[in-house]
Protein backbone atom coordinates (compact mmCIF):
# COMPACT_ATOMS: atom_id res chain seq x y z
CA UNK A 1 0.00 0.00 0.00
CA UNK A 2 1.31 3.23 -0.91
CA UNK A 3 2.69 5.25 2.23
CA UNK A 4 0.68 8.86 2.35
CA UNK A 5 3.17 12.33 2.78
CA UNK A 6 1.43 15.61 4.09
CA UNK A 7 3.59 18.83 3.85
CA UNK A 8 2.83 21.65 5.58
CA UNK A 9 3.51 24.73 3.52
CA UNK A 10 4.97 25.67 0.30
CA UNK A 11 7.55 27.83 -1.07
CA UNK A 12 11.20 27.23 -1.50
CA UNK A 13 11.02 24.34 1.26
CA UNK A 14 7.56 22.40 0.97
CA UNK A 15 7.21 22.74 -2.87
CA UNK A 16 10.58 21.86 -3.42
CA UNK A 17 10.60 18.64 -1.25
CA UNK A 18 7.07 17.58 -2.61
CA UNK A 19 8.91 17.70 -6.67
CA UNK A 20 11.58 15.77 -4.82
CA UNK A 21 9.60 13.18 -3.38
CA UNK A 22 8.02 12.57 -6.45
CA UNK A 23 11.28 12.19 -8.42
CA UNK A 24 11.89 9.40 -5.50
CA UNK A 25 9.36 7.66 -5.38
CA UNK A 26 6.50 7.59 -7.93
CA UNK A 27 3.73 5.86 -6.10
CA UNK A 28 3.52 7.85 -2.12
CA UNK A 29 0.39 9.41 -2.05
CA UNK A 30 1.62 13.38 -1.60
CA UNK A 31 -0.23 15.94 -0.43
CA UNK A 32 0.65 19.51 0.33
CA UNK A 33 -1.65 21.90 2.36
CA UNK A 34 -0.56 25.45 2.44
CA UNK A 35 -2.55 28.82 4.38
CA UNK A 36 -2.23 31.06 1.30
CA UNK A 37 -3.72 31.20 -2.15
CA UNK A 38 0.20 30.49 -3.63
CA UNK A 39 1.75 27.10 -2.75
CA UNK A 40 5.36 28.56 -4.53
CA UNK A 41 6.68 31.84 -5.22
CA UNK A 42 9.94 33.82 -5.48
CA UNK A 43 10.10 35.54 -2.07
CA UNK A 44 13.82 37.11 -3.45
CA UNK A 45 12.12 38.57 -6.74
CA UNK A 46 9.75 40.84 -4.64
CA UNK A 47 11.67 43.76 -4.48
CA UNK A 48 12.45 43.98 -8.02
CA UNK A 49 9.01 43.62 -9.26
CA UNK A 50 7.92 46.54 -6.95
CA UNK A 51 11.02 48.38 -8.76
CA UNK A 52 10.08 47.73 -11.56
CA UNK A 53 12.93 45.30 -12.88
CA UNK A 54 10.22 42.20 -12.72
CA UNK A 55 7.58 43.45 -15.26
CA UNK A 56 5.16 40.60 -14.75
CA UNK A 57 3.74 39.73 -11.13
CA UNK A 58 3.15 35.97 -12.70
CA UNK A 59 6.90 35.40 -13.20
CA UNK A 60 7.40 35.69 -9.20
CA UNK A 61 4.27 32.71 -8.86
CA UNK A 62 4.43 28.63 -9.39
CA UNK A 63 1.26 27.75 -11.31
CA UNK A 64 -0.31 25.73 -8.62
CA UNK A 65 -2.41 23.44 -11.16
CA UNK A 66 0.45 23.04 -13.44
CA UNK A 67 2.83 22.01 -10.43
CA UNK A 68 0.43 19.81 -9.29
CA UNK A 69 -0.16 17.91 -12.40
CA UNK A 70 3.16 17.87 -13.16
CA UNK A 71 4.38 16.28 -9.92
CA UNK A 72 1.16 14.61 -9.27
CA UNK A 73 0.49 16.00 -5.88
CA UNK A 74 -2.63 16.60 -4.61
CA UNK A 75 -2.71 20.48 -3.40
CA UNK A 76 -5.05 22.45 -0.80
CA UNK A 77 -4.65 26.11 -0.64
CA UNK A 78 -6.04 28.75 1.27
CA UNK A 79 -5.69 26.00 4.20
CA UNK A 80 -4.51 26.11 7.52
CA UNK A 81 -3.10 23.69 9.59
CA UNK A 82 -3.95 24.29 13.05
CA UNK A 83 -3.40 20.99 15.03
CA UNK A 84 -0.96 17.97 14.39
CA UNK A 85 -2.80 14.44 16.45
CA UNK A 86 0.67 12.86 16.69
CA UNK A 87 -0.48 9.50 18.52
CA UNK A 88 -3.58 9.22 15.59
CA UNK A 89 -0.86 10.50 13.13
CA UNK A 90 -3.55 13.37 11.97
CA UNK A 91 -3.79 16.33 11.12
CA UNK A 92 -6.24 19.17 11.62
CA UNK A 93 -7.39 21.84 8.60
CA UNK A 94 -9.23 24.76 8.53
CA UNK A 95 -10.51 25.93 5.26
CA UNK A 96 -13.28 28.88 4.82
CA UNK A 97 -15.07 25.78 4.08
CA UNK A 98 -15.20 24.02 7.34
CA UNK A 99 -12.59 21.46 9.40
CA UNK A 100 -11.27 18.85 8.15
CA UNK A 101 -8.61 15.81 9.21
CA UNK A 102 -5.65 14.44 7.19
CA UNK A 103 -3.85 11.18 7.93
CA UNK A 104 -0.43 10.74 7.42
CA UNK A 105 1.93 8.13 7.58
CA UNK A 106 4.98 10.42 7.50
CA UNK A 107 4.67 14.67 7.94
CA UNK A 108 6.56 17.41 6.91
CA UNK A 109 6.35 20.78 8.23
CA UNK A 110 7.57 23.96 6.05
CA UNK A 111 5.61 26.80 7.41
CA UNK A 112 8.54 29.15 6.98
CA UNK A 113 8.77 32.41 8.86
CA UNK A 114 6.71 35.90 9.68
CA UNK A 115 8.26 39.17 9.07
CA UNK A 116 8.52 40.83 12.50
CA UNK A 117 5.98 43.67 12.78
CA UNK A 118 6.27 45.51 16.42
CA UNK A 119 3.26 47.80 17.94
CA UNK A 120 4.31 51.26 18.11
CA UNK A 121 2.62 54.07 19.65
CA UNK A 122 0.69 56.17 16.72
CA UNK A 123 1.36 53.86 14.03
CA UNK A 124 -0.80 54.03 10.73
CA UNK A 125 -1.26 50.03 9.76
CA UNK A 126 -2.50 51.59 6.18
CA UNK A 127 0.76 52.81 5.21
CA UNK A 128 3.20 50.62 7.45
CA UNK A 129 4.27 47.54 5.55
CA UNK A 130 6.43 44.31 5.90
CA UNK A 131 7.44 42.44 2.79
CA UNK A 132 7.74 38.97 3.10
CA UNK A 133 4.69 37.46 1.12
CA UNK A 134 2.96 38.14 -2.11
CA UNK A 135 0.24 40.05 -0.41
CA UNK A 136 2.63 41.99 0.94
CA UNK A 137 4.41 43.17 -1.71
CA UNK A 138 0.48 43.63 -3.50
CA UNK A 139 -0.32 45.92 -0.08
CA UNK A 140 3.03 48.10 -1.15
CA UNK A 141 2.19 48.20 -4.90
CA UNK A 142 -1.35 49.35 -4.18
CA UNK A 143 -0.05 51.55 -1.55
CA UNK A 144 1.88 53.30 -3.71
CA UNK A 145 0.04 53.49 -6.85
CA UNK A 146 -2.77 54.86 -5.10
CA UNK A 147 -1.55 57.49 -3.28
CA UNK A 148 1.74 58.36 -4.77
CA UNK A 149 4.30 58.19 -2.02
CA UNK A 150 7.26 60.51 -2.30
CA UNK A 151 8.95 59.70 0.89
CA UNK A 152 9.75 56.13 2.76
CA UNK A 153 11.46 55.22 6.26
CA UNK A 154 12.59 51.62 5.74
CA UNK A 155 13.48 50.68 9.39
CA UNK A 156 16.28 48.12 9.13
CA UNK A 157 18.98 47.41 6.94
CA UNK A 158 19.30 44.03 6.24
CA UNK A 159 18.68 42.40 3.19
CA UNK A 160 15.20 43.62 2.69
CA UNK A 161 16.19 46.80 3.93
CA UNK A 162 18.97 47.00 1.23
CA UNK A 163 17.21 45.63 -1.67
CA UNK A 164 14.46 47.75 -0.90
CA UNK A 165 16.16 50.88 -0.68
CA UNK A 166 17.41 50.65 -4.04
CA UNK A 167 14.22 49.67 -5.71
CA UNK A 168 12.16 51.89 -3.88
CA UNK A 169 14.33 54.70 -5.31
CA UNK A 170 14.40 53.63 -8.77
CA UNK A 171 10.90 54.84 -8.60
CA UNK A 172 11.08 57.96 -7.31
CA UNK A 173 10.78 57.21 -3.34
CA UNK A 174 13.13 58.58 -1.55
CA UNK A 175 14.35 56.45 1.31
CA UNK A 176 15.58 57.30 4.82
CA UNK A 177 16.95 54.41 6.34
CA UNK A 178 17.06 53.59 10.03
CA UNK A 179 18.76 50.88 12.23
CA UNK A 180 19.65 50.61 15.59
CA UNK A 181 23.07 48.62 15.13
CA UNK A 182 26.37 51.38 13.91
CA UNK A 183 26.39 49.50 10.79
CA UNK A 184 24.03 48.44 7.72
CA UNK A 185 24.38 44.65 6.55
CA UNK A 186 25.17 42.77 9.77
CA UNK A 187 26.22 39.88 8.09
CA UNK A 188 29.40 41.68 7.15
CA UNK A 189 32.31 43.32 9.47
CA UNK A 190 31.72 47.37 10.30
CA UNK A 191 34.98 48.19 7.98
CA UNK A 192 33.34 46.60 5.44
CA UNK A 193 29.90 48.00 5.74
CA UNK A 194 31.14 51.07 5.70
CA UNK A 195 32.16 50.89 2.30
CA UNK A 196 28.06 50.44 1.65
CA UNK A 197 27.05 53.47 3.63
CA UNK A 198 29.40 55.38 1.34
CA UNK A 199 27.89 54.24 -1.83
CA UNK A 200 24.06 54.62 -0.26
CA UNK A 201 24.90 57.96 0.32
CA UNK A 202 26.01 58.76 -2.91
CA UNK A 203 23.28 57.63 -4.14
CA UNK A 204 21.03 60.19 -2.17
CA UNK A 205 19.81 57.88 0.85
CA UNK A 206 19.91 59.50 4.28
CA UNK A 207 21.52 56.87 6.61
CA UNK A 208 20.48 57.08 10.55
CA UNK A 209 22.22 54.33 12.32
CA UNK A 210 22.41 53.55 16.71
CA UNK A 211 18.91 54.68 16.02
CA UNK A 212 15.83 53.09 17.40
CA UNK A 213 11.79 53.75 16.20
CA UNK A 214 10.41 54.92 19.23
CA UNK A 215 6.74 56.33 18.03
CA UNK A 216 4.20 57.47 15.46
CA UNK A 217 2.41 60.79 14.98
CA UNK A 218 0.67 62.76 12.71
CA UNK A 219 -1.05 59.85 12.16
CA UNK A 220 1.79 57.61 11.25
CA UNK A 221 3.79 60.50 8.80
CA UNK A 222 6.37 61.39 11.22
CA UNK A 223 8.64 58.79 13.13
CA UNK A 224 9.83 59.42 16.58
CA UNK A 225 13.13 58.10 17.49
CA UNK A 226 15.17 57.12 20.68
CA UNK A 227 17.77 59.76 20.36
CA UNK A 228 14.85 62.46 20.18
CA UNK A 229 15.13 62.73 15.89
CA UNK A 230 12.41 62.53 14.16
CA UNK A 231 11.52 61.81 10.36
CA UNK A 232 9.11 62.63 7.71
CA UNK A 233 7.73 59.46 5.76
CA UNK A 234 4.59 59.12 3.39
CA UNK A 235 5.27 55.25 4.12
CA UNK A 236 7.74 52.95 6.21
CA UNK A 237 9.04 49.76 5.54
CA UNK A 238 9.39 47.50 8.60
CA UNK A 239 12.65 45.31 7.70
CA UNK A 240 13.70 44.54 11.19
CA UNK A 241 13.83 40.36 10.60
CA UNK A 242 11.61 37.60 11.16
CA UNK A 243 10.13 35.15 13.21
CA UNK A 244 9.83 31.33 12.68
CA UNK A 245 6.42 29.77 12.91
CA UNK A 246 6.82 27.69 15.41
CA UNK A 247 3.12 27.57 16.71
CA UNK A 248 2.08 24.20 15.24
CA UNK A 249 5.19 22.67 16.61
CA UNK A 250 5.03 23.76 20.14
CA UNK A 251 1.59 22.97 20.33
CA UNK A 252 2.44 19.33 19.35
CA UNK A 253 5.31 18.75 21.36
CA UNK A 254 8.12 18.50 18.96
CA UNK A 255 11.30 20.07 20.37
CA UNK A 256 12.28 23.61 19.96
CA UNK A 257 16.21 24.59 19.33
CA UNK A 258 18.41 27.26 21.81
CA UNK A 259 17.79 29.49 18.88
CA UNK A 260 13.45 29.49 18.79
CA UNK A 261 13.45 27.39 15.67
CA UNK A 262 12.24 23.79 15.33
CA UNK A 263 15.28 21.30 16.42
CA UNK A 264 15.80 18.84 13.95
CA UNK A 265 18.58 16.02 13.65
CA UNK A 266 21.04 15.77 10.47
CA UNK A 267 18.51 13.87 8.71
CA UNK A 268 15.70 17.20 8.81
CA UNK A 269 13.80 14.93 11.62
CA UNK A 270 11.96 16.13 14.43
CA UNK A 271 12.14 14.29 17.76
CA UNK A 272 8.94 12.69 16.35
CA UNK A 273 10.31 10.63 13.81
CA UNK A 274 7.44 10.36 12.01
CA UNK A 275 7.69 14.54 11.28
CA UNK A 276 10.38 16.07 9.33
CA UNK A 277 11.35 20.14 8.99
CA UNK A 278 12.81 22.40 6.97
CA UNK A 279 13.17 26.15 5.69
CA UNK A 280 13.08 29.12 7.54
CA UNK A 281 11.51 27.52 10.54
CA UNK A 282 14.18 24.83 11.24
CA UNK A 283 17.41 25.47 13.31
CA UNK A 284 20.33 23.52 12.26
CA UNK A 285 23.80 23.16 12.64
CA UNK A 286 26.83 25.70 11.87
CA UNK A 287 28.55 23.63 9.19
CA UNK A 288 32.10 24.66 10.14
CA UNK A 289 31.44 24.92 14.25
CA UNK A 290 28.51 22.40 14.81
CA UNK A 291 26.87 25.56 16.69
CA UNK A 292 22.97 25.97 16.51
CA UNK A 293 22.36 28.41 13.41
CA UNK A 294 18.99 29.83 12.31
CA UNK A 295 19.32 30.83 8.77
CA UNK A 296 16.48 31.77 6.41
CA UNK A 297 17.71 31.53 2.89
CA UNK A 298 16.90 29.89 -0.04
CA UNK A 299 20.31 27.49 -1.01
CA UNK A 300 19.45 25.59 2.70
CA UNK A 301 16.13 24.73 2.12
CA UNK A 302 16.11 23.40 -1.44
CA UNK A 303 19.13 21.42 0.25
CA UNK A 304 16.73 20.18 3.19
CA UNK A 305 14.61 19.14 0.67
CA UNK A 306 16.58 16.65 -1.00
CA UNK A 307 18.25 15.30 2.11
CA UNK A 308 14.56 14.74 3.56
CA UNK A 309 13.24 13.04 0.23
CA UNK A 310 16.19 11.31 0.27
CA UNK A 311 15.80 9.73 3.71
CA UNK A 312 11.98 8.97 2.89
CA UNK A 313 13.39 6.49 0.09
CA UNK A 314 16.18 5.00 2.27
CA UNK A 315 19.22 6.94 1.86
CA UNK A 316 21.72 8.05 4.76
CA UNK A 317 22.72 11.14 3.03
CA UNK A 318 23.04 13.78 5.97
CA UNK A 319 22.42 17.02 6.10
CA UNK A 320 26.00 18.52 6.58
CA UNK A 321 25.27 22.26 8.21
CA UNK A 322 24.48 25.72 7.20
CA UNK A 323 27.42 27.97 6.03
CA UNK A 324 25.19 31.20 5.35
CA UNK A 325 26.40 31.95 1.61
CA UNK A 326 24.52 35.39 0.88
CA UNK A 327 24.95 37.60 -1.11
CA UNK A 328 22.68 40.74 -2.48
CA UNK A 329 22.43 43.58 -4.50
CA UNK A 330 22.31 47.19 -3.82
CA UNK A 331 22.49 49.88 -6.15
CA UNK A 332 25.39 49.88 -7.75
CA UNK A 333 27.10 47.16 -5.74
CA UNK A 334 27.21 43.57 -4.48
CA UNK A 335 28.06 42.66 -1.09
CA UNK A 336 28.52 38.75 -0.08
CA UNK A 337 29.78 37.13 2.79
CA UNK A 338 30.42 33.58 3.53
CA UNK A 339 30.83 31.31 7.08
CA UNK A 340 31.29 33.70 10.14
CA UNK A 341 31.90 36.91 10.63
CA UNK A 342 33.86 38.91 13.12
CA UNK A 343 30.96 39.15 16.29
CA UNK A 344 30.31 35.23 15.40
CA UNK A 345 34.21 34.58 15.77
CA UNK A 346 34.15 36.97 18.94
CA UNK A 347 31.42 34.84 20.77
CA UNK A 348 32.68 31.52 20.08
CA UNK A 349 35.85 32.73 21.40
CA UNK A 350 37.96 31.27 18.44
CA UNK A 351 41.35 32.60 18.19
CA UNK A 352 41.32 33.96 14.19
CA UNK A 353 43.42 36.90 12.30
CA UNK A 354 41.79 39.09 10.17
CA UNK A 355 43.11 40.11 6.34
CA UNK A 356 41.58 42.53 3.58
CA UNK A 357 42.81 43.04 0.09
CA UNK A 358 41.99 46.07 -2.75
CA UNK A 359 41.92 44.73 -5.98
CA UNK A 360 40.32 45.40 -8.92
CA UNK A 361 37.60 42.95 -10.61
CA UNK A 362 39.89 42.35 -13.74
CA UNK A 363 42.66 43.96 -15.33
CA UNK A 364 43.24 47.39 -14.62
CA UNK A 365 44.19 48.46 -17.98
CA UNK A 366 41.05 46.66 -19.88
CA UNK A 367 38.27 49.04 -19.92
CA UNK A 368 35.31 48.89 -16.78
CA UNK A 369 37.52 47.60 -13.87
CA UNK A 370 35.94 48.48 -10.55
CA UNK A 371 37.40 48.46 -6.98
CA UNK A 372 36.86 44.93 -5.13
CA UNK A 373 37.63 44.37 -1.71
CA UNK A 374 37.87 41.23 -0.12
CA UNK A 375 38.14 40.14 3.35
CA UNK A 376 39.03 36.95 5.16
CA UNK A 377 38.98 35.47 8.98
CA UNK A 378 41.32 32.75 9.45
CA UNK A 379 42.83 30.10 12.19
CA UNK A 380 45.72 31.84 13.59
CA UNK A 381 47.57 29.12 13.47
CA UNK A 382 46.28 26.65 10.93
CA UNK A 383 45.12 29.41 7.68
CA UNK A 384 41.34 27.20 8.32
CA UNK A 385 39.04 29.44 6.47
CA UNK A 386 35.93 30.62 8.86
CA UNK A 387 34.56 33.47 6.78
CA UNK A 388 34.45 35.78 3.66
CA UNK A 389 33.38 38.63 3.06
CA UNK A 390 33.40 40.51 -0.60
CA UNK A 391 31.96 43.87 -1.75
CA UNK A 392 32.52 45.58 -5.18
CA UNK A 393 30.76 46.69 -8.17
CA UNK A 394 31.85 44.22 -10.56
CA UNK A 395 33.19 40.51 -9.69
CA UNK A 396 31.98 39.93 -6.39
CA UNK A 397 29.93 36.91 -7.19
CA UNK A 398 32.83 35.03 -8.86
CA UNK A 399 35.06 35.91 -5.83
CA UNK A 400 32.72 34.59 -3.28
CA UNK A 401 31.92 31.40 -5.14
CA UNK A 402 35.21 30.33 -5.17
CA UNK A 403 35.73 31.26 -1.78
CA UNK A 404 33.00 29.34 -0.74
CA UNK A 405 33.92 26.43 -2.32
CA UNK A 406 37.23 26.54 -0.59
CA UNK A 407 35.73 26.58 2.54
CA UNK A 408 33.23 23.50 1.53
CA UNK A 409 36.48 21.91 0.27
CA UNK A 410 38.35 22.68 4.01
CA UNK A 411 41.03 24.11 2.16
CA UNK A 412 43.58 27.15 4.18
CA UNK A 413 44.44 30.53 2.95
CA UNK A 414 48.05 28.70 2.05
CA UNK A 415 45.53 26.90 -1.10
CA UNK A 416 43.73 29.79 -2.08
CA UNK A 417 47.32 30.94 -3.64
CA UNK A 418 47.56 28.09 -5.42
CA UNK A 419 44.33 28.42 -6.89
CA UNK A 420 45.21 27.87 -10.63
CA UNK A 421 41.87 30.08 -11.99
CA UNK A 422 41.36 31.44 -15.60
CA UNK A 423 42.70 34.77 -16.21
CA UNK A 424 42.16 36.78 -19.19
CA UNK A 425 41.90 40.63 -18.86
CA UNK A 426 38.04 41.86 -19.44
CA UNK A 427 37.87 38.75 -16.05
CA UNK A 428 40.92 38.81 -13.84
CA UNK A 429 44.64 39.54 -13.60
CA UNK A 430 47.59 36.77 -13.85
CA UNK A 431 47.42 36.42 -10.16
CA UNK A 432 43.11 36.54 -9.09
CA UNK A 433 42.40 38.52 -5.84
CA UNK A 434 41.93 35.29 -4.34
CA UNK A 435 45.03 34.58 -5.29
CA UNK A 436 46.85 38.07 -3.74
CA UNK A 437 44.90 37.71 -0.69
CA UNK A 438 45.94 33.80 -0.01
CA UNK A 439 49.66 35.44 -0.37
CA UNK A 440 48.73 37.72 1.97
CA UNK A 441 47.20 35.75 4.59
CA UNK A 442 49.86 32.79 4.07
CA UNK A 443 52.41 35.38 5.70
CA UNK A 444 50.40 36.41 8.84
CA UNK A 445 49.92 32.57 10.04
CA UNK A 446 52.57 31.78 13.18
Amino acid sequence: MARKIVIVGGVGGGATVAAQLRRQDKDAEILLIDKGEHIAFSNCGMPYYIGGAVKKRDHLLVDTEKFSQKYDVHIQTNTAVTAIDRSQKQVTCQHESGEHHETYDKLILSPGATAVMPSFKGMNKNRTFTLHTIPDMDRINQYIEAHKPQTCAIIGAGFIGMEMVENLQEIGIHCTVIDRSKQVAKLVDEDMAKTIEDHLQEQGVQLLLDEELASFSDNGAVLHLSSGKSVQADMTLLAAGIKPNTELAVSSSLEIGETGAIKVNKFMQTNDSDIYALGDVVETNDRQFQTPRHVALAWPAHRQAFIIASHLNGSDLAYSGTQGSAIFKVFDMTVGATGENKYSLDELGVNYREVKHEARSHAGYYPGAEKLMIKLLFGAQDGTLYGAQVVGKDGVDKRLAVLTTAMKGKLTVRDLSDLELAYAPPYSSPKDPVNIIGYKASSMLE
